[in-house]
């Protein structure tokens, strides 16, 4: 593929020395871009495939969702309003023990589908018949960073460590390299020391990252401090979780001996789900701390069963508000470092830095085009502090990831959109049926 040009626009580039680029240009070659910067600059002999005229529009990197169960839209208000572990145990955890591979793979089409009309370009998932998910990933043109979950207090749990650890071997690098792998043991409560050790064996066997949820609850961490008499950052800590790369769901309640362990992880990356909190009542992260101490950041939806949708912008906008409330302070959590934790920051969660996350020359080509020719985005005093607080999904018209354009003027390019909503209504039917 030759060279695509996008001009005419503003430009969120989500770099510290140039994070606003008016009048700007974007050229992309294969799957990264070869220039960022002043139309003015652009090279004058360079010719071009396709152009793009972008007046009146913001371009921003690609949004990461660092936190995601994606087939668990099948659930979407199917047991609102509940707690936390009643809401697992008594509702989504036998419901799930019916999912088939068909249901995971339109789960995650149409999981993918709300995620690329809401401007996300890489997510972050854990789940159950990952192959459906990675096929869905390929087909589709997103990205994905994937892991089957693992529970070693179930029957399945020496089969799951065989599944996972196949599915690491089987897909990373897989669709033009898009899709990368993760060991994802569910959470401690589900995954005692003595199996998450053997999560961690098969971690430094082949050399994957891990994704977990941590300390999402007050009565998790009450939980496991009555059995193992520590906190569950502690627990995990001492079983060696932290010598591996890890990406840690939620945070929500951590105590000063946490953070001093999280600050000296090997590589963590922790991702922050401020709706599924709330729905859930799990509480409020300690987000404007976990910054200010240098913790890695990003936000994450959680699954649309308790969220109850898979929409990054939606999401910043709650996170900026929640951490205002939550410290009663208005300067906390800025909308500038709302878009950081979005793009640059996720993609460091996700060891994905040097790649993701930024609109920078060499990086991948993962941008989403926002229309800012609406009521709600003018005057345009703050482009950043527009798209955290009053844009909307259905402002993003164009979506490009690796190179490749997935939607076009609200569009979708690489999927059925019709046929995969049809089929998440049929599977989610006939599961409630069985």
């Amino acid at each position: 593929m030759g060279k695509l040009l996008i001009h005419g626009a503003d430009l969120m580039t989500m770099c510290e020395d140039t994070p606003i680029i008016h009048d700007s240009a974007v050229v992309i070659e294969q799957d990264e871009f070869v220039f960022i910067g002043e139309e003015q600059d652009l090279p004058q002999e360079w010719t071009y495939d396709r152009t793009i005229e972008a007046a009146d529009q913001v371009i921003m990197p690609g949004m990461i969702n660092t936190h995601n169960h994606a087939a668990m839209i099948l659930l979407r208000s199917y047991a609102d309003d509940l707690p936390l572990m009643e809401w697992l145990e008594q509702k989504i955890w036998p419901i799930e023990a019916k999912l088939t591979a068909e249901d995971v793979y339109w789960g995650s089409l149409g999981a993918i589908v709300e995620m690329i009309k809401s401007g996300t370009t890489c997510f972050a998932d854990m789940y159950f018949f990952m192959d459906e998910t990675a096929k869905a990933v390929e087909e589709s043109g997103i990205r994905g960073v994937l892991s089957h979950g693992m529970i070693g207090v179930g029957p399945n749990g020496a089969d799951d460590l065989r599944i996972a650890r196949q599915f690491c071997l089987d897909w990373e690098k897989r669709a033009d390299g898009r899709i990368q792998t993760m060991l994802g043991p569910h959470a401690p409560f589900t995954c005692p020391p003595d199996y998450l050790g053997k999560i961690l064996d098969i971690a430094g066997e082949i050399d994957k990252p891990l994704h977990i949820h941590l300390s999402e609850t007050l009565s998790e961490v009450k939980d496991i401090q009555k059995q193992y008499g520590k906190t569950p950052i502690k627990l995990v800590a001492e079983v060696g979780l932290f010598e591996h790369p890890v990406l840690a769901a939620h945070c929500v309640h951590l105590s000063d001996e946490d953070f001093e362990i999280l600050k000296a992880a090997k590589a963590l990356g922790i991702a922050h789900n401020p709706q599924s909190n709330m729905k859930l009542a799990s509480g409020i992260a300690p987000v404007q701390r976990m910054l200010k101490e240098g913790l890695v950041v990003g936000i994450g939806t959680d699954g649309a069963s308790s969220n109850n949708n898979l929409d990054l912008l939606e999401e910043m906008s709650t996170a900026a508000l929640l951490a205002k409330i939550g410290t009663m302070d208005s300067t906390a959590l800025p909308s500038g470092e709302c878009l950081r934790m979005a793009t640059i920051y996720g993609a460091k969660a996700l060891g994905q830095g040097e790649q993701l996350g930024t609109l920078e020359v060499g990086k991948k080509a993962d941008l989403v085009i926002l229309d800012f020719k609406k009521p709600h985005l003018v005057p345009r005093h703050n482009i950043m502090a527009h798209t955290v607080y009053s844009a909307q999904s259905s402002d993003i018209m164009t979506v490009i990831v690796n190179g490749q354009i997935v939607m076009e003027n609200r569009e979708l390019k690489t999927v059925d959109e019709e046929r995969i909503m049809f089929e998440v209504e049929r599977c989610a039917g006939e599961l409630l049926r069985r």
